[in-house]
């Protein structure tokens, strides 16, 4: 799937309310998404897939809690990689289950890698498996105040009106 940005046409306020709806709850029926934006349902189904078609939505998921699922330790790994080894190390992260997240960063790290492990001990593991291409720093999560966010589009910014330059009279 082909990610594009937004200077496709732009988010309208129902596209922004249907979003909203989804990311709140993934299975909302398209009637009760219609009753909630104003809109037919017909017109709902057909914004929700070209919104699928412009990778807005890239697909839909359950939410799951990796602490019950026995993974309860997690851990973000700030990972520093030599230049030559960005791309071997991005890809071998897609291979540890583990791995939650890896974000490509800016600043003295070049990764930022979200881990969940049964213990310390595994994680340990986890991050020895990384070791022969980088060095780590890890920060291990307490808490998690804000674990998950739905994410809201801005409004599009209203159109700045140019004024005309005042022409400039010069005496005869």
């Amino acid at each position: 799937m082909t990610h594009t940005t937004l200077s496709e046409p732009e988010l309208d306020a129902y596209d922004r309310a249907i979003l909203l709806a989804l990311q709140e709850n993934a299975r909302t029926p398209f009637a009760e998404l219609a009753r909630r934006v104003g809109l037919s349902t017909p017109s709902v189904i057909e914004r929700v897939r070209k919104l699928e078609d412009r990778g807005v939505i890239l697909g839909y998921r359950a939410m799951v809690d990796v602490a019950k699922m026995g993974l309860p330790v997690r851990a973000f790994v700030k990972v520093t990689v030599a230049g030559d080894k960005l791309d071997r190390f991005a890809k071998m992260t897609t291979k540890i289950p583990e791995v939650l997240e890896c974000h490509r960063v800016t600043g003295a790290e070049s990764f930022l890698v979200q881990v969940a492990a049964r213990d310390m001990q595994h994680i340990q593991e986890v991050i020895d498996s990384m070791m022969p291409y980088v060095s780590t720093n890890t920060a291990m999560v307490l808490a998690s105040p804000v674990p998950w966010r739905v994410v809201e589009a801005p409004a599009p910014a209203p159109a700045q009106r140019v004024m005309p330059r005042a022409t400039r009279r010069t005496r005869a």
